[in-house]
C-alpha cells in the first residue's frame, strides 16, 4: 500500500503544487456493499418538496440557490425546464461533485470498498476507477479500521481521500482511527500535520434493512474533537457540501441517508460550494422554529403543509452543520419565533437534539416562551418489521401535534 501511494503522491507532485499547499474542500464517498444496488430504471424519483413522482419528466419548479430561503407557501410552479441547470439525483450530485473535485485537483484519491470498477454499492463512484484509475480509486478489502487509517496517513503527506463506509455503522470499526488519529493529530504533532480527509457513506433508518444497518451515528462521531461534521439532504447541498469538504483542510465527516439517494432536484450548471459551517433557511415564518436536517426534513415539510393550513406559520431550518452548529442562523430564528421544535432521526439520549437543545439553553434561554421540544427516534435497535420500524422514527402528525402544543 505504501507503494501505491507513493505513486499517486508522485503522480500529484508532477501535475501540482507542493503537498500542504492545496485548496480546503473536496470529499467524497461511494457506498460499500453490493445487496442495496438502486437499478436506474427502478428509480422513484422523490422531490425536495417530499411527493414521490415516478414520471422522471415531470420537472420540480424551483432552482435551489446557495443558502436557499424558500417562500412561505413552499409551492411547486409549472415546470421548470425552462430554468438554467440541469437535473440530478442526489446520489448523481455527490458524483458530480467527487469527479469535478478529482480532475481540479490530482490530489483527490477515494478509498473504500466495491468503490472501484463496480462503482460503490450506491453508485456514487460509478465510472471514476475507469477515468481516473486503480490508484486514485482504490477498492480496499473489507478491513474499515485499516484502511481508513491508511487514508488518514495519505492525508498527512499531502493527498486528499475520500473514505467510503458502505454503511455507517461500519465505520464504528474504524472509530478508533477516526477518534485517536484523525481528529488529534492536527493538535498533537503541534500543527505539523494537516488532515484534509473525508469520511462519508450512507446511515440512517432505511426500508426493512435491519437494526444493524439502520443505524443513526451521528452523535458518536460528534463527541469526537477535531472533527467537522455535515449531513446533506438535497442534491444542490450533497454536491455542494462535498466540494467543500473535499476542499477543506480539516477532516470533515458527510452524512448521507440511504432513503434520500433517489431525491430528484435541478441545481446549476456552474461550479458552486456550500459553507461547511452554515445553516439553511428552508422556510420563514413566524410561530415556531423547527431545527431539523437530512431526511426529517421531508417529514417537517409535509408536516409544514398541515400546519399551515391550520393557520401556524412554522420556520424551518436545515442546521447542515452538525458540528459546529450554525447558532448564528439559529439564535436569529429563536429570536424571532421564542419557540423551538427539533426533530431528528438521531436517537433520544445522548443524540444530536440534546446537544442543540443545551446550546439553545445556555446562549438563548431569554428569548425562550416555552421550554424547548425535542422529537427523536426511540432508544432500541432499529427493528426489522416495517410497521414497528416506523414507529420508531418520528412521523410528520407527530410534528404538528407538537407544533400545537408548543403554540398554546
Amino acid at each position: 500500500m505504501a507503494v501505491i501511494f507513493q505513486g499517486v503522491g508522485a503522480a500529484a507532485a508532477l501535475a501540482s503544487s507542493p503537498s500542504n499547499s492545496f485548496d480546503s474542500n473536496k470529499s467524497v464517498f461511494a457506498p460499500r456493499r453490493s445487496f442495496s444496488v438502486r437499478k436506474g430504471a427502478s428509480f422513484a424519483v422523490v422531490r425536495s418538496d417530499g411527493t414521490v413522482n415516478l414520471n422522471p419528466k415531470d420537472r420540480r419548479a424551483q432552482l435551489l440557490i446557495s443558502n436557499a430561503v424558500a417562500t412561505k407557501a413552499d409551492s411547486a410552479a409549472a415546470s421548470s425546464s425552462s430554468k438554467p441547470g440541469h437535473e440530478l439525483l442526489l446520489f448523481e450530485a455527490l458524483l458530480e461533485g467527487l469527479e469535478e473535485e478529482m480532475e481540479r485537483d490530482p490530489h483527490v484519491c477515494v478509498m473504500g470498498e466495491d468503490v472501484g470498477h463496480y462503482g460503490g454499492s450506491y453508485k456514487v463512484t460509478k465510472g471514476l476507477a475507469k477515468k481516473f484509475g486503480d490508484l486514485r480509486v482504490l477498492d480496499t478489502p473489507i478491513a474499515e479500521n485499516s484502511f481508513t487509517g491508511m487514508g488518514i496517513g495519505a492525508a498527512m503527506t499531502g493527498l486528499r481521500p475520500v473514505v467510503e463506509g458502505m454503511n455507517m455503522g461500519f465505520l464504528l470499526l474504524a472509530f478508533n482511527q477516526i477518534s485517536n488519529n484523525c481528529g488529534m493529530l492536527h493538535y498533537t504533532s503541534g500543527g505539523q500535520f494537516t488532515i484534509p480527509i473525508v469520511i462519508r457513506g450512507p446511515g440512517g433508518v432505511g426500508r426493512q434493512l435491519g437494526a444493524e444497518h439502520s443505524q443513526r451515528l451521528e452523535s458518536y462521531f460528534q463527541s469526537i474533537p477535531g472533527i467537522q461534521m455535515v449531513a446533506c439532504s438535497t442534491p444542490y447541498n450533497a454536491k455542494g457540501l462535498m466540494k467543500a469538504a473535499i476542499r477543506s483542510e480539516n477532516p470533515v465527516i458527510l452524512f448521507e441517508h440511504v432513503l434520500l439517494y433517489n431525491l430528484k432536484e435541478r441545481i446549476p450548471d456552474e461550479d458552486y460550494i456550500c459553507n461547511l459551517e452554515e445553516a439553511e433557511m428552508v422556510r420563514p415564518g413566524e410561530h415556531v422554529t423547527i431545527l431539523t436536517y437530512s431526511r426529517m426534513r421531508y417529514h417537517v415539510m409535509q408536516a409544514a403543509k398541515t400546519l399551515v393550513n391550520k393557520g401556524y406559520d412554522p420556520e424551518v431550518i436545515d442546521i447542515r452543520s452538525l458540528k459546529p452548529f450554525d447558532l448564528f442562523t439559529i439564535g436569529n430564528s429563536v429570536k424571532k419565533t421564542h419557540r423551538v421544535l427539533i426533530v431528528e432521526e438521531c436517537m433520544r439520549t445522548g443524540g444530536i437534539g440534546a446537544s442543540l437543545t443545551a446550546a439553545i439553553t445556555e446562549n438563548f434561554n431569554d428569548y425562550l416562551d416555552a421550554p424547548i421540544m425535542c422529537l427523536s427516534s426511540q432508544d432500541v435497535p432499529t427493528p426489522y418489521a416495517g410497521t414497528l420500524e416506523e414507529v420508531t422514527v418520528v412521523q410528520p402528525a407527530q410534528i404538528v401535534t407538537a407544533v400545537e402544543q408548543l403554540c398554546q
